[in-house]
């Protein structure tokens, strides 16, 4: 096996571009555990860490751009507060050892149906930067993940950033293991509440072949707030609703039964964690408006 270590990112999309089937290498927390396995034998590492470039972010017009390299101790200590869904699931991340080298472009070339970053960015309607020699593209969430741990990435794209909106509402987050810690998700959610434009992204994560947004739950969950003045007004929110919520998520999911839980367990946690973090982002939403005064500022 070879192993390639570019310190520049051209350098990079060159030799990906050489060796289509190179397997890149950002925090190495997924690929070292396959490797260990024998679980797969590419032809070469190509190593993502040396190329600074990949290691940085930025703000520009309301939307952060966060570097592929970025590792999770960062985005948690750095950006917590700008984009909270998706530090509240970087948070859920293995051990501190994990966190310090895992990243979230990482997760993304992984693609897997439980990667914990992955219901926060599809909820937050986030879009993925990718490279390669011939130039460079933007993937919605929504269409980057195709498959189990298959992508839209092309053979010789790389994963560069990932673009995600301040939030202008409150974002959450849940997962359920079989544990407490350093577990892979029996199932996941995500949250986000967007009141400038009185709509709502909900995505789940280990209860499909994908993860995936649920636009049916995220549709009736914006009309019934609207049908109430609900976003205006933020009043207390109806049991009705957040059941409805909740049934409607689990009823988008598409879970399997193996050694992690049960898809009938998979579906009723989802319906629990749906409504319990539309509780906590609503009521997060209400002191908002209590500190900003009527109206919410």
């Amino acid at each position: 096996m070879d192993f390639m270590q570019p310190t520049q990112w051209a350098d990079a999309l060159a030799a990906k571009a050489e060796v289509p089937a190179a397997l890149p290498v950002a925090g190495g927390t997924d690929v070292m555990v396959e490797l260990n396995f024998d679980a797969r034998r590419p032809p070469a590492l190509l190593d993502l860490g040396r190329i600074t470039e990949l290691a940085q972010w930025d703000t520009d017009s309301g939307r952060v751009r966060l570097g592929a390299a970025v590792s999770y101790t960062r985005l948690i200590d750095e950006l917590g507060t700008r984009l909270p869904g998706l530090a509240m699931a970087a948070r859920t991340v293995g051990s501190p050892q994990i966190r310090n080298r895992g990243t979230v472009g990482g997760n993304l070339g992984t693609a897997s149906p439980a990667g914990d970053c992955h219901p926060p960015l599809l909820a937050a309607g986030a879009e993925i930067e990718v490279a390669s020699v011939r130039g460079t593209r933007m993937i919605a969430a929504d269409d980057f993940f195709t498959g189990v741990k298959r992508s839209a990435l092309a053979p010789d794209e790389l994963v560069a950033a990932v673009h995600i909106g301040l939030p202008a509402g409150p974002e959450q987050f849940s997962k359920i293991g079989t544990r407490n810690a350093m577990v892979i998700a029996v199932a996941a959610f995500g949250l986000a509440l967007h009141p400038e434009r009185q709509a709502v992204g909900a995505a789940i994560g280990s209860a499909a072949p994908t993860p995936r947004r649920v636009p049916d739950a995220e549709a009736f969950l914006a009309a019934a707030l609207a049908e109430a003045d609900l976003w205006e007004s933020r009043a207390g929110l109806p049991d009705a609703i957040a059941a409805e919520f909740g049934a409607r998520v689990a009823a988008a999911c598409d879970p399997i039964d193996d050694v992690r839980g049960t898809a009938a367990y998979r579906r009723h946690a989802l319906s629990v964690m749906a409504r319990r973090t539309l509780s906590w982002a609503w009521r997060e939403y209400r002191g908002t408006a209590a500190e900003t005064g009527p109206g919410g500022g």
